[in-house]
């Protein structure tokens, strides 16, 4: 039997476990203070999928006015290919749109195939290339889309 998932806000005693997942994860990890800003900054949003009483992963996103930017997503490596990042995605999407957004944006970096190929199935469209972007050096790709549309259709028109 599959373990129930739930979707739910960041709170103070997931910090520990969410900052060792973004060490493992990430090549430039945000810090556990990074974390702690987010969590105080009024338009910040980090939602945590939990995979029965496991963490499988989060999605860190400001709503701006009507637009939403979404800053981190991350997946537990064991909970690859489980549909972590497409499940939070889409919560987050709903929830922009409820909350009167219109246009979404991300930055991936160039090499991350298989988050561009997510965002792309989700109607995302690469806008803009910012060169040496990351710490190490990788370009980031600026995705966006129009929310009405998105995970909806391929048309990312607004």
């Amino acid at each position: 039997m599959a373990a129930p998932v739930h979707i739910r806000p960041m709170v103070d005693a997931d910090l520990e476990q969410v900052a060792a997942l973004e060490v493992a994860c990430h090549p430039a990890p945000w810090s556990r203070r990074q974390f702690e800003e987010e969590l105080a900054n009024p338009l910040a949003a980090i939602d945590v999928l939990l995979l029965g009483e496991g963490m499988g992963g989060y999605l860190c996103s400001w709503l701006i006015c009507d637009e939403l930017h979404i800053l981190n997503v991350t997946t537990h490596p064991a909970c690859r290919r489980q549909q972590v990042a497409t499940r939070l995605l889409r919560h987050v999407l709903e929830r922009a749109r409820q909350g009167g957004g219109h246009r979404a944006f991300l930055e991936v970096r160039v090499g991350n195939h298989g988050a561009i190929r997510l965002y792309e199935g989700f109607g995302f469209r690469v806008i803009s290339r910012r060169a040496g972007y990351y710490a190490d050096g990788e370009d980031a790709l600026v995705m966006a889309g129009c929310l009405s549309r998105l995970g909806r259709t391929a048309d990312s028109g607004c």
